[in-house]
């Protein structure tokens, strides 16, 4: 597995790299080809708490995961596990669904999740798309206490969806 590790106003140490290659390459396991695959590892301290994201991807998935936490190892610690937990979902997922790309899973070492724990669509919902501005459609996301809001925007006519992110500010996702 290539990993790339690298810092945002924060020197990245040998220890650290050592540290987040070592664990990143238990993951090596779970993939056929790992020599073809590349990690990509952010740091980041927007204020106290070290900020680490892992993005790896993939033919069929993108795995990417972030965490929080004081302390960089434990952060890493964390991910891991997460990490392992997607591809665990992912496993079931590509065998139920026999994709070809499943083939870039060693699915001997990975353990299935059980039934109960699988996500499934539980309700399915219409609705009207109105022509609006972003700011008409932020006003109508706060209205309603979503988390996100699909409108057609009125400049392009495409539909669009506006998010919270959780930094407070606000996403735009655009169709093409």
């Amino acid at each position: 597995m290539n990993i790339s590790i690298r810092g945002s106003k924060i020197e990245i140490t040998d220890a650290m790299k050592e540290y987040a290659t070592e664990k990143l390459k238990k993951l090596e396991k779970y993939v056929e080809s790992p020599e073809d695959i590349r990690a990509t590892v952010i740091v980041k301290i927007p204020n106290h708490l070290h900020k680490v994201e892992i993005t790896i991807p993939m033919k069929s998935v993108i795995l990417r995961v972030e965490e929080e936490k004081e302390d960089f190892y434990a952060a890493i610690d964390v991910l891991i596990d997460k990490l392992e937990r997607q591809i665990r979902k992912n496993k079931t997922r590509l065998q139920t669904k026999k994709i070809k790309e499943a083939k870039e899973f060693a699915f001997d070492y990975i353990e299935p999740i059980l039934e109960e724990e699988e996500n499934k669509i539980l309700k399915r919902k219409k609705v009207e798309v109105k022509p609006m501005d972003e700011e008409e459609a932020i006003l109508q996301m706060e209205l309603l206490g979503h988390q996100f809001y699909l409108y057609k925007d009125i400049e392009t006519g495409q539909p669009t969806v506006i998010y919270k992110r959780k930094d407070g500010n606000y996403g735009v996702i655009e169709a093409e």
